[in-house]
């Protein structure tokens, strides 16, 4: 694809899948908006809060002022002290503010999406509190797809309303989390030069991958069949998605080979940008 069908790909997608959230949240009951989901300290409610902070940030709508509470225990740094901030401005809504802030940033958004003047590598910013830096567009775009659709699995774990597994955004998130399984698994996990880790990943999403680590500690990943791996791990498409986001416990893995380095693996195992 040329760099503008690929902002045009990402774009597609980020519709696609904040369509699907405003979707599954118009018709819930007041009681389900405080339903916990997997995202540490944060309800049904507050997911959309932080769907909906991020877009309208890149909006240029300005922050709200508004003071957190000291005892949110899953505040722990300037980062999710900065996330939290409009998510807990919004704890107080309705459902109806809810839903109506959210179908009328998704209209705003979309519309300065179509509008954009930007082209793929120009550079943007990207809003992160602290640690907001200057990225291109299309990267933007593409982080935006991420974090919508891995919120969206989110919230359909909430709900008990699983979709989207197999989804173009859920095709940009796994290239994405792809290309950080060689550091999780040589620098997060420090597996040892000349190490093999396969992990074979089944169900809506289906890939081999082997990250080899060579003689400088550095790992690389390919679609090759490495034979006799140190580690292989057997995992479903949500489960390798849930471990790569951080998501609470997630479904069986099966592990085959060395047992001491695919706990560090597992106990280190972030991929997320």
């Amino acid at each position: 694809m040329t760099d503008n069908q690929t902002v045009q790909a990402y774009t597609d997608a980020w519709t696609q899948s904040i369509e699907s959230i405003s979707e599954l949240v118009a018709p819930l009951p007041a009681d389900a908006w405080n339903r916990a989901t997997e995202c540490p300290g944060w309800s049904v409610r507050d997911v959309v809060s932080h769907v909906i902070a991020v877009e309208s940030e890149l909006l240029g709508d300005p922050r709200p002022i508004h003071s957190l509470p000291g005892d949110l225990r899953h505040v722990t740094d300037e980062f999710t002290r900065y996330m939290e901030l409009p998510v807990d401005k919004r704890r107080c809504h309705t459902s109806p503010e809810m839903t109506g802030e959210l179908e009328y940033t998704i209209i705003r958004r979309s519309r300065a999406l179509r509008n954009a003047r930007q082209e793929p590598g120009d550079t943007v910013r990207w809003p992160a509190g602290p640690f907001s830096r200057d990225i291109p567009y299309h990267e933007l775009l593409r982080r935006r797809v991420l974090d919508v659709w891995v919120h969206e699995q989110d919230l359909r774990r909430a709900l008990d309303e699983p979709g989207n597994l197999d989804s173009a955004a859920a095709l940009i998130t796994r290239d994405q989390l792809l290309e950080g399984l060689p550091k999780a698994v040589a620098k997060q996990a420090g597996a040892p030069a000349g190490s093999t880790v396969a992990f074979d990943v089944t169900g809506p999403v289906e890939f081999l991958r082997t990250v080899r680590v060579d003689a400088a500690g550095h790992g690389t990943a390919d679609e090759s069949i490495s034979l006799a791996p140190d580690v292989q791990f057997t995992l479903g498409w949500e489960t390798y998605l849930r471990l790569a986001c951080g998501r609470g416990r997630p479904g069986p893995v099966k592990i085959e080979g060395d047992g001491e380095l695919a706990a560090r693996i597992l106990g280190n195992f972030t991929l997320t940008p």
